[in-house]
């Protein structure tokens, strides 16, 4: 093996960016008869699946040339309820927010009535308008192009030289920073309320979970991510991930 050279690694869900790091740093150490380094060039969220690129050795001062790169994924939102992070790991409560409940219902189950085809009842006995996918289409083209988002207060940039996410595990409150993206494309893969999957290419430093619950919130219904995965980092795409690691995420 060289150990200066570039891994594409397909993460699996429930795992960490570093949890991964460290992982395939172990096997290839063990391989290589001595420690290899080996770092990453930009997270996912444990939730999220998809492509990681890894650097090892040498390698691992590259990772400047990484972070800039547009990505392409592929995201399932739940629309009518929304979440404290954004994603299905964090306190979901329906919309507008009428009382915190722990996080285990997920999207899907049986489809809305006949008599529900065009409203459901929210919070509050709210009735919550079920958009069309007319609706959708023409908010996901609002979002196309440069827009401003703001930063995840669970999201790991640094606030005070501390971590957002640790600060909100903390119950403290900090005004999160505004950043402009670029949104190039989304396109509907699919949509059955209240499920609706896209792909979306974006640029650098975009939040797929910010972007779900804004287009939830356009829709006038909320929404949060219930998977997420990354399938392209510039040129580099997920289906060429490298295979001989799989078994390291079995």
């Amino acid at each position: 093996m060289n150990n200066d050279e570039i891994l594409l690694v397909d993460k699996p869900a429930g795992m960490s960016s570093f949890g991964v790091v460290a992982r395939v740093r172990r096997r290839l150490s063990e391989e290589a008869g001595h420690k290899v380094k080996v770092g990453h060039t930009g997270t996912l969220d444990p939730f999220a699946t998809g492509l990681l690129i890894l650097l090892t050795g040498k390698g691992t001062k590259r990772a400047n040339e990484f972070l800039k790169l547009d990505k392409e994924y592929e995201a399932t939102i739940c629309l009518g309820k929304v979440s404290s992070t954004g994603d299905i790991e964090g306190d979901i409560s329906d919309y507008p927010f009428s009382g915190r409940v722990r996080a285990a219902r997920r999207c899907g189950g049986a489809p809305l009535e006949p008599r529900f085809a065009r409203a459901s009842q929210g919070a509050n006995g709210r009735n919550l308008r079920t958009p069309r996918r007319k609706d959708v289409e023409n908010v996901l083209a609002s979002f196309v192009g440069e827009i401003f988002q703001q930063v995840p207060s669970y999201s790991a940039v640094k606030i005070n030289g501390q971590r957002a996410y640790k600060l909100a595990r903390a119950g403290k409150e900090v005004e999160m920073p505004v950043r402009k993206v670029t949104i190039y494309n989304i396109e509907i893969l699919d949509y059955k309320w209240p499920e609706l999957k896209i792909r979306c290419e974006v640029s650098s430093g975009t939040y797929i979970r910010a972007l779900g619950q804004d287009i939830g919130e356009r829709l006038g219904v909320g929404g949060y991510l219930t998977q997420l995965r990354r399938t392209k980092v510039g040129e580099y795409r997920v289906k060429d991930a490298e295979r001989r690691l799989d078994f390291i995420f079995t």
